[in-house]
């Protein structure tokens, strides 16, 4: 690729792997962008952050296609992933380990697909404190954790969300629990606490009922925020589990490198 092609605006579009957080992914681009072009100086940036442990879809903007970020962001995303009833963790998805233990034993694929109308149109969604959006100026993460308990964590503020698709790909209902298993006993972990992506992985017990999902929603919209609303109008808990980003706009996963073949790419 020439380099007056690249700064006259280019979007890449990455397969962002599991565990890299965005910023990772960019920096991978960045640098070898430095390295080919021995460029010193250009605009890069994505149009949207996929959580760490989520993949797929995420597009990297470089030179005047950084002006159309805003534009890319505000584009239709399709997701699939699962879910995972019958418990919660504090994040709302396995950066943390469950918290809550919850009856599951009611819930029936029928029962679900009588619920899913409720996540349709223009629903309000409030982000989960886990996660980028800012409260009082700080970004919600920070308060999440602080280790204060003499005092309420100030909830991020509610906002409305537009769900285009919920459809349930697959359920696998729960079986009972095994035995030795006791529910008032929560998973522990001596992970350091300062950091959210330092923090081990949380596990799903296999007794648990699942759901694979495929979602298309609007801008600013929560998956792990859905997981935990879903969990509450089915009168249990939930979480997710994992999560994959088919498409942002008309770019898809088709068109999508994985950061290791970048170089590869420059090179065309």
């Amino acid at each position: 690729m020439l380099l007056q092609q690249l700064l006259d605006g280019h979007v890449i579009v990455i397969d962002k792997p599991y565990q890299w957080t965005s910023f990772q992914a960019v920096n991978k681009i960045k640098s070898a962008i430095r390295r080919t072009y021995d460029l010193k100086k250009f605009k890069i940036g994505h149009a949207g952050t996929l959580d760490p442990l989520a993949t797929g879809v995420l597009l990297v903007c470089v030179g005047k296609a950084t002006k159309t970020i805003e534009e890319l962001q505000n584009g239709e995303k399709i997701y699939s992933g699962t879910i995972v009833l019958g418990a919660t963790t504090p994040c709302y998805d396995l950066e943390r380990s469950i918290d809550s233990y919850y009856p599951y034993q009611h819930i029936t694929l029928p029962l679900i697909q009588q619920t899913i109308p409720q996540f349709l149109g223009t629903i309000q969604q409030v982000p989960p404190i886990f996660s980028a959006v800012k409260i009082n100026g700080q970004r919600a993460y920070n308060y999440a954790r602080e280790t204060k308990t003499d005092e309420p964590t100030p909830l991020p503020t509610p906002k409305n969300v537009n769900i285009y698709e919920f459809e349930i790909t697959d359920f696998r209902a729960g079986t009972s629990a095994p035995d030795g298993f006791n529910p008032t006993i929560l998973p522990t972990g001596d992970a350091p606490q300062h950091h959210l992506y330092d923090n081990p992985l949380g596990t799903v017990p296999s007794h648990l009922p699942q759901l694979d999902f495929r979602i298309r929603c609007g801008k600013g919209t929560y998956i792990r925020s859905i997981a935990r609303d879903l969990g509450l109008a089915l009168d249990s808990g939930a979480f997710l589990a994992s999560l994959r980003r088919e498409q942002v706009g008309n770019y898809t996963l088709q068109q999508a490198i994985s950061p290791d073949q970048i170089d590869e790419y420059l090179a065309q």
